[in-house]
């Protein structure tokens, strides 16, 4: 009663309004149930790797594999993705990493390991673009600000969630059931989109093939949609650049807060999970509160909010200071993605979404290695204070901008939101 009342604003609705809802929590509950599965197993993969080769640089190369397919996927995926049946790609990627993830705790070599995981990232790299997509489908333009919403509560209570039920499991049975575990989470998932509903039908046979001709002419196209849509290509460059800088940081958190500020890894800990409360306090705000906040507001405060939260903890000395540092920019992380994934579903057309998000993933894939490595090189250059204290400014200075495009009175267009009429059923 709660989820439908929160979804509808608590009007009268149709019977394709009621359809819609069911649709909605559907997709929500396999979605969720996915990312809860992530999480457990992310501190799951981390310990087996570690375990097997009692390697750091073993650890370091998880998190390289990911950008690397994505690199060599995405330039030509969203091709494929623009031209088949949205929901039967969904499935076919869930149960490929469900198979996938089951079959991991059965290697003992770390290389057959890192091959199973580049496959995995390259069905991510088909599932994601394919679910913003299927999304926009399902979800009325009325209703996404909502859908995001919720859909950023759930997935900052399994940020939070997800790694103590793995710690919890890694004491009482192994860390195969961790990752046995996501895999079960990829097989519901499937099954929850089964019961929904197909909402593109597959192109001819011919259009379908996939040829050097095919990819010149889809990047001509996302190329003359950014030549005509410059606005909404500068706000969408502006966020994932933002996020980028914030990726980079992120992966330095550990030397700061060791080896600058002195803490410990269980304050490391601590830290992060102080982090979950606020992205949960922050995507519960944002919920509740979906109605009254415009998409300028989610921006233009998200943005902001995040960057402040970022430059506390650059000039942070105590663990206090940090900890108020990451509440902040984990609160308002909920703002600045829900403002700007309802922005580029109300913007994008859904019939190029596949390509538009796969094509731009492929710049960004190779920017964020870049800047992971650069500011990695920078520390053992310069202090990793003054590269944290740089990349946090650069932040600063990119919300800004943010803030200043979303403000323009003339480009209030982009911004506009359609309102739940009521009706009676």
């Amino acid at each position: 009663m709660f989820v439908e009342r929160f979804l509808s604003g608590g009007v009268t609705i149709h019977q394709t309004s009621i359809s819609q809802k069911k649709n909605s929590y559907l997709l929500l509950f396999g979605l969720g149930i996915s990312t809860l599965g992530d999480f457990i197993y992310l501190v799951a993969i981390n310990v087996l790797v570690l375990q097997l080769t009692g390697s750091a640089a073993a650890v370091a190369g998880l998190w390289i594999i990911g950008p690397i397919a994505s690199i060599l996927t995405k330039f030509w995926s969203g091709s494929m993705i623009d031209r088949l049946n949205l929901r039967k790609i969904m499935i076919a990627t869930d149960m490929i990493r469900a198979l996938l993830v089951a079959i991991i705790p059965f290697f003992s070599s770390i290389w057959l390991i890192y091959v199973c995981l580049f496959f995995l990232s390259i069905s991510k790299a088909f599932f994601e673009p394919s679910a913003i997509s299927y999304i926009t489908h399902v979800v009325p333009e009325n209703g996404r600000k909502r859908f995001n919403s919720f859909r950023s509560l759930i997935t900052s209570s399994a940020f939070l969630i997800g790694p103590a039920i793995s710690g919890a499991l890694l004491l009482i049975t192994s860390v195969h059931v961790s990752i046995w575990i996501n895999s079960i989470s990829f097989m519901v998932s499937a099954v929850m989109v089964y019961f929904l509903p197909n909402v593109n039908g597959e192109t001819n046979i011919t259009e379908r093939k996939l040829s050097l001709g095919v990819l010149r002419k889809d990047w001509k196209d996302v190329f003359h949609f950014s030549q005509r849509n410059g606005f909404i290509v500068k706000v969408y460059s502006i966020a994932q650049l933002f996020m980028i800088v914030a990726l980079g940081m992120d992966a330095q958190e550990v030397v700061f807060t060791q080896q600058v500020l002195n803490l410990s890894e269980t304050d490391y800990g601590l830290l992060i999970s102080l982090t979950g409360v606020g992205s949960i306090l922050g995507a519960a705000t944002v919920s509740f509160a979906a109605k009254k906040l415009s998409i300028k507001a989610l921006l233009s405060s998200g943005y902001l909010m995040v960057a402040i939260g970022y430059l506390i903890y650059a000039f942070s000395f105590s663990f206090w200071s940090v900890a108020f540092g990451f509440m902040v920019l984990g609160f308002f992380n909920a703002f600045s993605g829900t403002g700007f994934m309802t922005f580029y579903q109300n913007n994008v057309p859904v019939k190029m979404m596949g390509r538009i998000s796969s094509i731009y993933g492929t710049f960004q894939s190779v920017l964020q290695i870049v800047f992971i490595l650069l500011i990695g090189f920078t520390g053992d250059i310069v202090p990793v204070r003054y590269s944290i204290i740089a990349a946090s400014t650069l932040m600063l200075v990119l919300s800004v901008w943010q803030i200043k495009l979303v403000l323009m009175p003339s480009k209030s267009v982009y911004f506009e939101e359609k309102t739940e009429l009521k009706s009676t059923s």
